[in-house]
């Protein structure tokens, strides 16, 4: 009687360490796709900011205002938030290279999936399924 009653202890040690293992393995696969999300919707958000400067922002050569976006499709559940830094500072200085004017920008894209008053990155503590990811493009014209 006391060798079962081990044996079922034993089983159900073994039973909910898999269990455990089993439901980590999960997690861990989430936040893996999580990320790759996080990753592309940064990535789209510079796309978006290199189109907008192209089309919008190419005529005075300034900077977009801080700006968050929110993506669609598969990646509407991250916020996009991007900022620009012009060097030389102000539009429409240049710095030169020998005869050739130019204008470079730093956008920095943060893409998370719990913005904080519709910004990222979050601020505060965040949730155990938080997901960041920040990109960095620099452009010359």
């Amino acid at each position: 009687m006391v060798s079962v009653v081990f044996i079922l202890v034993v089983l159900a040690a073994l039973g909910a360490a898999l269990a455990s293992a089993s439901r980590q393995q999960h997690l861990a696969g989430a936040a893996e796709l999580q990320s790759a999300r996080a990753f592309q919707a940064a990535r789209a958000g510079l796309e978006w900011w290199a189109y907008w400067q192209r089309k919008v922002g190419g005529a005075t050569g300034a900077c977009m205002a801080t700006n968050s976006i929110v993506p669609g499709g598969n990646l509407a559940g991250f916020t996009v938030t991007l900022t620009c830094s012009r060097t030389p500072g102000t539009a429409p200085d240049t710095a030169s290279d020998g005869a050739t004017a130019l204008t470079f920008w730093t956008v920095v894209a943060n893409a998370c999936n719990a913005p904080t008053n519709g910004n990222c990155p979050a601020a505060g503590a965040v949730s155990d399924t938080y997901v960041e990811r920040q990109l960095t493009w620099t452009l010359v014209r």
